[in-house]
């Protein structure tokens, strides 16, 4: 299930790294649950129709939020947490909240990023590397997870030989840097194609692409 939430314009400037005030709400809206920990099952991304003034962003027309679960059940949850508070940051509330439709999927299709995905690797000393889009082991970094995902919401045969990989031919990647609290992260803009049953790209639809997809990271649209 994907939801779009609809928030009133804000009062004050919301501070550029403001990942971590969503991610609370969401926890705050679905009320408790298994979803904070773990493998994140669900995705969402970032706000739209902020506009930077100063040191912050200010939506002035309100802003927009897609929330995406594997398990349909969660997004009910939500909607019910919203209905019961409104309420998020900086003045904004939610004013509408509405399930979006699947889209139909073959055996391939190319997804835009609504939140820059993050990759890492492990060092031989244990710590860890961020890997960008144009890194030689980000697809197969991109595929693992993809497929570590797709086994532990008990996907088998098949499905579990999808693939997904940055698109190369796009003209203008990046990356970027976002921080949740003390933690930096390196994220990259740039869409990436997805190869499998349609079950699985509807999947990859909802759960998104790389690490920290439940913290505002790597949701596909």
């Amino acid at each position: 299930m994907r939801i779009q939430l609809h928030f009133s314009p804000n009062y004050y400037p919301l501070p550029f790294n403001h990942l971590h005030f969503l991610t609370g709400a969401l926890h705050k809206w679905l009320g408790p649950n298994e979803e904070h920990d773990g493998l994140s099952l669900y995705s969402f991304g970032w706000l739209k129709g902020g506009e930077k003034v100063g040191a912050g962003l200010m939506f002035p027309n309100g802003a927009r939020l897609n929330i995406s679960f594997f398990n349909s059940e969660n997004g009910w949850r939500l909607a019910k947490g919203i209905l019961e508070d409104t309420e998020w940051k900086y003045g904004m509330r939610v004013q509408k909240a509405m399930e979006l439709p699947f889209p139909r999927f073959g055996s391939s299709a190319r997804f835009l990023v609504d939140g820059g995905i993050v990759l890492r690797k492990k060092r031989p000393d244990g710590s860890r590397q961020y890997l960008k889009w144009d890194d030689a082991e980000a697809d197969a970094a991109l595929t693992r997870i993809f497929r570590r995902k797709l086994r532990a919401a008990g996907f088998e045969g098949p499905h579990l030989e999808a693939s997904m990989g940055f698109d190369r031919s796009y003209p203008k990647p990046y990356f970027k840097k976002i921080s949740i609290k003390e933690t930096e992260h390196i994220c990259s803009i740039c869409p990436v194609w997805v190869k499998g049953s349609p079950e699985a790209l509807r999947f990859a639809w909802l759960t998104g692409a790389g690490e920290l997809t439940g913290s505002g990271f790597g949701a596909l649209i």
